[in-house]
């Protein structure tokens, strides 16, 4: 299999993984979990989906990996600190959306992707980033996939210490992350397999669940017995060997993949 490619699209970095030959060929882009794995590079080598005929471009979140600062994550947990809506968890998930258009434009332009449907995939908070390019954009979607996604950011609020003080706006921004409100769009718009872990936080489970019976038939559920939240061992920022749950949810995504790659090919033929 081909080296990884690392570079920066309008200024986020990136890990590409190559179809075998690096030549032209359709493309899947991701975004990390903010749990481990939480960077490109090692998302990345968590669920390489090395059996498909695409490119896959792994994205870096927001102040993740390479945009750490100071080489740590404790600017991140400091702003969860000051308000875990509004400084980080909105913040994070809208800044990763709007970068993307010129992003894809760059990646276009470096990498011999074609201009055809991309695939989108993202874990945790990066399956709210995915879920937003489906719900928000025309951005044209051959297939989603999301991994313990946040699928109600008001779930993920719930996972941190303490009540939150809801007022009128952070009820309009928890609000505008609600997926399973938004599954007509979604649906409209891609397939969407959606991957959740037996083991899952209950809240994200649930909600997880929800969105499959929301989608209907527009939707697949694979479920992983044995899986928590995370995909990797800590610190995860660093790429590490495959674990072997990673290696059925990447068994189960190339699967999902695959099949809309062909029937993407189809329409466009």
């Amino acid at each position: 299999m081909s080296s990884p490619i690392t570079g920066t699209a309008a200024g986020v970095p990136f890990t590409a993984l190559p179809p075998a030959g690096n030549g032209a060929a359709p493309l899947i882009v991701t975004w990390h979990m903010l749990d481990a794995p939480r960077s490109n590079a090692a998302f990345a080598a968590a669920l390489p989906m090395h059996d498909l005929p695409v490119w896959r471009v792994h994205l870096g979140m927001p102040m993740c990996g390479a945009r750490m600062v100071d080489g740590s994550t404790a600017a991140i947990m400091e702003l969860a600190r000051q308000d875990v809506l509004m400084s980080y968890l909105c913040p994070f998930v809208r800044q990763a959306a709007e970068e993307f258009p010129a992003a894809l434009a760059s990646i276009r332009a470096q990498l011999p992707v074609d201009d055809g449907p991309i695939g989108v995939l993202g874990g945790s908070l990066g399956g709210a980033v995915a879920l937003r390019i489906l719900a928000d954009t025309e951005i044209p979607v051959f297939a989603g996939a999301v991994v313990n996604a946040a699928v109600r950011m008001r779930s993920v609020v719930g996972l941190f210490p303490g009540r939150y003080p809801y007022d009128a706006e952070s009820e309009k921004a928890v609000g505008s992350l609600d997926f399973v409100a938004k599954a007509g769009a979604i649906a409209g718009r891609a397939p969407l397999l959606v991957v959740s872990g037996e083991l899952d936080h209950p809240g994200l489970r649930g909600d997880a669940l929800d969105l499959v019976d929301a989608l209907g038939e527009r939707s697949e559920l694979l479920s992983i017995p044995g899986l928590a939240h995370p995909l990797a061992e800590e610190p995860g920022i660093e790429p590490a060997p495959q674990l072997p749950l990673a290696r059925e949810v990447d068994a189960g995504l190339t699967r999902w993949f695959r099949r809309h790659l062909a029937d993407a090919r189809q329409v466009l033929s």
